[in-house]
């Protein structure tokens, strides 16, 4: 059986969802060999094999923490050479994406972005995407090289299938052009007690009919746990950090469960969380265009609506 490499995204000695969803993916495709590139490979290395990695390609080294995604590129072409994997499969953020790039260029190979659903098909590996700004799916198979992935976060859930994650050490000459970007400065992102937007199962995103006031949203979303997005028109009111943007130009989200408040339902935010497998919206504007997209809407005053939503989840809760 054929591996598929799957680039393990971690942070802060910590591993993000995604490499969990990825590894479940993979085991669809081959046999899943994890690539982890920066310190803390073997604390990673229990939960990796929790999740069907046979193997966990470790490269650590000066080159690899210095510089930005050149070297990870290289890794991987590296790697494509050695064992002819079946696939690469990397998260769909924006280092993984401009990773697959670079590594498309590298080993001549098809790159899919934003897919939302890798398998098996009978002319090799089918992928599902949404285009369009979510207004369609698409069914798409790479025909040339080895068929390069970024998987969008929340496409997959998570199961385990334990297996050994022989740690394997690997050299890579990094090259002098992949060191033309160096990290010259890093801070750990503040908590906030919430999860990763582009991780959490739960969204509850603002806009402009907050007039400025996210406390009901924020309130909801903690008594959900779930993360605080913001539409475009918020973000640039100053109303909430760019970070929280969900959108065309900000974070594409997929969670379990999108809520809209206050959103218009403009196509430019619709692009980014279209993809939510259930969606609620509340909006007082009964023709909303946000609307025609939700599977449950509430027509009503945000500042109305939230504190009694919240409320009745936190009795819900016990």
């Amino acid at each position: 059986m054929a591996e598929v490499l799957v680039l393990v995204d971690h942070a802060d000695g910590r591993l993000r969802k995604a490499t969990a969803e990825l590894l479940t993916l993979a085991r669809r495709l081959g046999e899943p060999s994890a690539v982890h590139v920066g310190p803390g490979a073997e604390k990673a290395q229990v939960t990796l094999a929790k999740y069907g990695a046979h193997k966990v390609y470790v490269v650590d080294d000066a080159d690899t923490a210095a510089y930005l995604v050149a070297p990870q590129a290289e890794i991987l072409a590296a790697l494509v050479e050695k064992v002819a994997p079946a696939a690469v499969l990397v998260p769909s953020n924006a280092a993984g994406k401009e990773i697959a790039a670079r590594l498309s260029i590298k080993t001549g190979s098809g790159l899919i972005t934003d897919a939302v659903d890798v398998r098996a098909g009978d002319d090799g590996i089918e992928t599902t995407q949404s285009v369009f700004a979510g207004s369609y799916s698409v069914t798409s198979t790479v025909t040339a090289g080895t068929p390069i992935v970024a998987v969008k976060p929340n496409s997959a859930p998570i199961e385990a299938s334990p297996a050994a994650g022989v740690i394997e050490t690997v050299t890579v000459p990094i090259s002098d052009t992949a060191k033309a970007a160096r990290v010259t400065d890093s801070r750990p992102k503040q908590a906030t007690g919430r999860p990763e937007l582009t991780e959490a199962a739960i969204v509850v995103s603002g806009g402009r009919g907050t007039g400025g006031d996210f406390g009901p949203v924020e309130a909801f979303a903690d008594s959900l746990g779930a993360a605080v997005g913001a539409s475009r028109a918020a973000v640039d009111a100053g109303w909430y950090p760019h970070s929280s943007q969900v959108g065309q130009t900000g974070k594409q989200v997929s969670p379990q469960l999108y809520v809209a408040v206050g959103i218009s339902g403009a196509i430019q935010h619709r692009a980014g969380m279209q993809t939510s497998k259930t969606i609620v919206a509340v909006n007082k504007d009964e023709e909303a265009p946000i609307f025609e997209l939700v599977d449950f809407g509430v027509v009503g005053d945000l500042f109305s609506v939230l504190p009694q939503a919240t409320e009745d989840v936190k009795k819900r809760k016990g």
